[in-house]
């Protein structure tokens, strides 16, 4: 069995991370996973509980192919927690494909940094286990040399957050702009209106 662990701040609250890690495959810095199905999704006591199947492509070696088999695509199971009062993203996912061999357990935590509530901080934890085939320690190490290439939130996840950033910008921008066109031209279709005289006289019958 081998544990791989990881930690990365993000300069930005949880709020943005949070909603930035949903959008975040696919994308070109990790081109491994292909797709994402949501199964089943229920809001519990305020809290938001979804499965989704993730799709994948692992490129084996030959001589992994032979002793775990072969898979064009290959698909994991992945159950998430998201609690927005305690601020609180929790995502575990688990291999479906070669689990009879392998076993793949990686847990995503993103949580307020406990020093700065204004920044996130992401805990990754994946643990590697293989059996049943013959150098079961060196397949682990190539595993977790796989998780570790392919877990480049640094990147993925920061070039995503930039993107949102910039179009809650624009969307802003525009939204201003269009409500001072709004007003102008309100106010230029009010001044086009003839002012209404009140006639105070009273016509007898």
């Amino acid at each position: 069995m081998k544990i791989w662990t990881s930690e990365h701040t993000f300069n930005h609250p949880w709020e943005t991370v949070a909603t930035a890690a949903w959008r975040k495959y696919p994308n070109p810095h990790n081109p491994a996973v292909i797709g994402t199905d949501v199964i089943e999704r229920k809001v519990i006591d305020g809290v938001l509980h979804t499965q989704r199947l993730v799709s994948s492509v692992w490129y084996f070696p030959r001589w992994a192919q032979a002793l775990i088999g072969s898979a064009k695509i290959c698909y994991a199971a992945e159950h998430s927690v998201v609690n927005p009062n305690s601020r609180h993203m929790i995502l575990r996912t688990i291999n479906l494909t070669f689990c009879r061999h392998i076993a793949v357990n990686e847990t995503l935590k993103y949580v307020p940094h406990p020093s700065d509530p204004s920044k996130t901080l992401l805990k990754q934890e994946a643990v590697v286990t293989v059996k049943g085939v013959p150098l079961t320690s060196y397949m682990e190490d190539l595993l977790t040399t796989k998780i570790s290439n392919n877990a480049d939130f640094t990147k993925s996840t920061d070039e995503i957050l930039n993107h949102t950033k910039k179009s809650l910008d624009d969307l802003t921008s525009s939204a201003k702009k269009s409500m001072g066109d709004i007003s102008q031209k309100a106010k230029k279709s009010w001044d086009d209106i003839p002012h209404l005289k009140i006639n105070n006289s009273f016509t007898e019958c």
